[in-house]
This record gives C-alpha cells, sequence and structure tokens, in this order.
C-alpha cells in the first residue's frame, strides 16, 4: 500500500490549486481524480468569470474568499501567462423597481472590501455598452474573464513541478483512520488503497457523497446535496458588447447574464434548473433544454432589446452543488479538524460560484486548516 503526504480528491480547479498550495509546502502530493482527465466537472462548464465579490453576506466564506481570491487570481495569470482579461461588469436595473437592489448590492459590496463600484445613470451606461437598456446601472471594473483551462493547466503544472502526482479514473469511496493518518478506498481501472496523513475532499458534485463516507463523520450533521442546472446559449452573430453585463440576481443564481469569451463571442447564462431530489450526479443529463431558450429570449431583452431572433445557438450545460433546496441561500462549507474532530482531513462542500475566483484563497484556507494548533 501506497503512502504519502497529503492526498487531494478531485482535479477541478479548487483541487488543483490545494494541491499546488500544499506541494509548495513541501509535501508528497497526489491528486485523485475519477475522471480520465483533469477538470472535466463543474470547473469546465461555468462562464469563466472572475468575480468582483458584490452579492455575497457580509463576514462569509464567499464574501472574503472572493475579494481575496480575485487579487490573488488576477497576479497568479500575470505570473504565469494565463491568458485573461480585466474587462468589467455592468449590473443593471431595468426597471424603476430595481433601483433600491441595485442599492442594496452596492452596500453589501462595501461591506465586503469592494470599494471600486461606480454608480451610473442610463445614459452614462449607454455611453459604455450602447445597446444596453436600463434606467441605472453598476461598473464593477475589478470584474473580469479567465481562460479556466489554461488556468488549470497552469495550477497543475505548478503543483507538479513542486512533486505532485496526478492519477486519472480513480475514485476514492471511502476514508477510515488509521494510526498513522488516513487510509483512502479506491475505485476504478484498478481498486487499491492509499495511506496518507493528509486529506482533503474537494470532489466537487461528489463531495457531500464522499464526506458520508468518511469513518467517524457525523453524517447527522451534513447538508443534504442538491443541484442545480444551468443552460447556456451562444449569441450566432459578433457581439456588439465589450463588458459583461448582468441583471439582477435570482433565486439560486446570479440571472441570465452576458458574459465573453476570450474571443469575444457572447454567451449567456446560466439560468436555474433545479434537479429532482434525490439526484446523483453520475446520471446528470448535461444536453441543453431547448425549451429553456423562450425564457432567455424575453430575460436577455430586458436589458438587451436588440437581440435579433433566432440569434441564440444551444452552447453547454453545468451543474452547480447547492448545500439546500430552492429558496435558500448556502455559503460555502469548509469543515476543518476544529469543525469534525478528525486531525489531518478537510472537507470542502457547496462549492460554486465564485468558487473558481476564489480557488487560491480557498487553497491558502486549506494549508491553515491541516496546520497543527500551536502546542
Amino acid at each position: 500500500m501506497d503512502n504519502v503526504d497529503a492526498v487531494v480528491v478531485g482535479a477541478g480547479v479548487v483541487g488543483l490549486a490545494v494541491a499546488r498550495a500544499l506541494a509548495r509546502t513541501g509535501l508528497e502530493v497526489v491528486i485523485l481524480e475519477s475522471e480520465n482527465a483533469f477538470g472535466t466537472g463543474v470547473s469546465a462548464r461555468n462562464s469563466e468569470v472572475i468575480h468582483a465579490g458584490l452579492y455575497y453576506p457580509t463576514h462569509s466564506h464567499k464574501a472574503r474568499l472572493c475579494v481575496q481570491g480575485r487579487e490573488q487570481l488576477y497576479a497568479f495569470c500575470e505570473t504565469y501567462g494565463v491568458h485573461h482579461r480585466r474587462c468589467g461588469k455592468l449590473l443593471v436595473a431595468t426597471s424603476e423597481a430595481e433601483r433600491s437592489k441595485l442599492d442594496d448590492i452596492a452596500r453589501q459590496a462595501f461591506l465586503n472590501g469592494v470599494t471600486d463600484l461606480q454608480p451610473l445613470e442610463a445614459a452614462q451606461a449607454r455611453q459604455l455598452e450602447p445597446e444596453v437598456s436600463c434606467v441605472a446601472a453598476l461598473w464593477s471594473p475589478s470584474t473580469g474573464i479567465v481562460d479556466s483551462h489554461a488556468l488549470m493547466t497552469a495550477l497543475l503544472g505548478d503543483a507538479q513541478a513542486h512533486g505532485a502526482q496526478l492519477a486519472l479514473l480513480t475514485r476514492v469511496v471511502q476514508a477510515r483512520p488509521s494510526s498513522s493518518g488516513w487510509i483512502l478506498s479506491t475505485q476504478g481501472t484498478e481498486a487499491f488503497d492509499i495511506a496518507t496523513r493528509l486529506w482533503v475532499n474537494c470532489a466537487g458534485l461528489h463531495a457531500v457523497e464522499l464526506a458520508r463516507s468518511t469513518q467517524g463523520l457525523a453524517a447527522t450533521g451534513l447538508p443534504n446535496a442538491h443541484y442545480a442546472k444551468g443552460n447556456y446559449f451562444a449569441l450566432r452573430q459578433r457581439s456588439p458588447f465589450q463588458r459583461l453585463v448582468y441583471p439582477m440576481p435570482t433565486d439560486g443564481g446570479l440571472g441570465i447574464h452576458l458574459t465573453l469569451d476570450l474571443g469575444g463571442q457572447a454567451r449567456f447564462g446560466p439560468d436555474t434548473q433545479w434537479l429532482p431530489e434525490g439526484t446523483h450526479p453520475s446520471s446528470i443529463d448535461y444536453a441543453v433544454s431547448g425549451d429553456r431558450q423562450a425564457a432567455f429570449y424575453a430575460d436577455i431583452r430586458r436589458y438587451w432589446p436588440g437581440l435579433p431572433d433566432d440569434a441564440l445557438a444551444p452552447a453547454y450545460t453545468g451543474v452547480r452543488p447547492k448545500l439546500g433546496p430552492p429558496g435558500t441561500s448556502y455559503d460555502f462549507m469548509l469543515l476543518s479538524p476544529q469543525d469534525h474532530g478528525l486531525a489531518g482531513c478537510v472537507h470542502l462542500l457547496g462549492i460554486e460560484s465564485p468558487g473558481l475566483t476564489s480557488c487560491l484563497a480557498l487553497a491558502d484556507e486549506v494549508v491553515r486548516m491541516l496546520k497543527p494548533p500551536p502546542a
């Protein structure tokens, strides 16, 4: 049985960032990934937005780690040559009734440490984006976009440069304490056990399931897993927008917003399509739901009335790991040894947006959590 210093379960953007951070402390790190490549899950199916940190409750993990992680991510991209752009975004109120929501978001952003938001009237917003329709807006210059696959490639490359190893097609099915740490049991092309002193659950959609299979971790204190599917549609023609455009947030998401890839193509989404209770990640259908298209046209035309007919094409879908049902709002759940009483393991649950933005800050947090308390 192999014996290593640390194991990270899951090779998405957060898992790779955690593995990199642990490897850079001098630990021997192995990353175990159930799929046949890194970054094929939640990290491959999102908007690729670097969030500023506007919406999240004061002092929440999401607020703190997003604001901290955003600047770390920009710096990382500059250092490692990851293609990104600080393009900014307009958050728009499309009716007078939404003005107060805009004010509420501005106040929350300031409490979160976002100090560069600029309130705009409709004419000022149109100076930035002539096609946009609104009664007022907030301009967020700190919002950006990033090539998420290039980011993950850079994180993995630096982790491997510090000795980390990646094992694909290896699903962890159980973790049990041992006299020297933990034993993780795996399935895949070859089932085996691996002994480790430390391990981190970064399993994305499977994270709650893996936490429940951890011996000694009280299942009664763990949340149930819920999943929200998000559809994306791409603009068939050249985009008239140079910046991101977001409507007011909705239950379970940030509304059907306009984002851009680094080639300038516009896409819209995600919407929020809650999957039935008891859905298992392995059974999720990732096909774009064509019956959602009419709602996309209606929502987009609230802030872009000039959207032509037949301009949208199905693009892709993603699934967000939630820790509560519709109508509830949950923070990231970071379960450390201090929380559950089991030395040497950390569980990261419900890591949805802004998980990509927060990945480096989350990694630093995990390293701190795994350090033994001072004598």
